[in-house]
C-alpha cells in the first residue's frame, strides 16, 4: 500500500486547510485510516480516524470540533478538513492506513502503512 498525502502549506491563525491522502496498491475500502501529526520534540500525536465505511470517526481532544476527517472510496482518497486552525496544529502531518481493518482508530500501532508528511504551518 502506497499512501502520498498533499495539501499542507502555510496559513495563518484561523485559516483553513485540507489535506488529501491517496491511496494505491491495496483494497482501499477494507482500511481503517487516518491522521496523525509530529511537531518539533514532541511525539507523533493522533488526529482523526476513519472506519473502512466512513460511518464512524474519531478525534485527538486538540482538534474536536475543529477537524473533520472524511474518505472517498471511490477515489481511494482520505480527507482532512482543519479549519480554524491555530499556531499550535503547527506540524508535520501523515496519514497512515490499517489493513487488517479492525481496531481502536486512534490506537499508533494498530496502523502498518504510513505516508510521506506534509508540514501545516500556522502562523499567528
Amino acid at each position: 500500500v502506497q499512501l502520498q498525502a498533499s495539501g499542507g502549506g502555510l496559513v495563518q491563525a484561523g485559516g483553513s486547510l485540507r489535506l488529501s491522502c491517496a491511496a494505491s496498491g491495496g483494497t482501499y475500502n477494507r482500511y481503517i485510516m487516518g491522521w496523525f501529526r509530529q511537531a518539533p520534540g514532541k511525539e507523533r500525536e493522533f488526529v482523526g480516524g476513519i472506519t473502512r465505511n466512513g460511518f464512524s470517526t474519531a478525534y485527538g481532544d486538540s482538534v474536536k470540533g475543529r477537524f473533520t476527517i472524511s474518505r472517498d472510496n471511490a477515489k481511494n482518497t482520505l480527507y482532512l478538513q482543519m479549519n480554524s486552525l491555530k499556531p499550535e496544529d503547527t506540524a508535520v502531518y501523515y496519514c497512515a492506513a490499517n489493513s487488517r481493518g479492525v481496531g481502536q482508530l486512534w490506537s499508533i500501532s494498530e496502523y502498518d502503512y504510513w505516508g510521506q508528511e506534509t508540514l501545516v504551518t500556522v502562523s499567528s
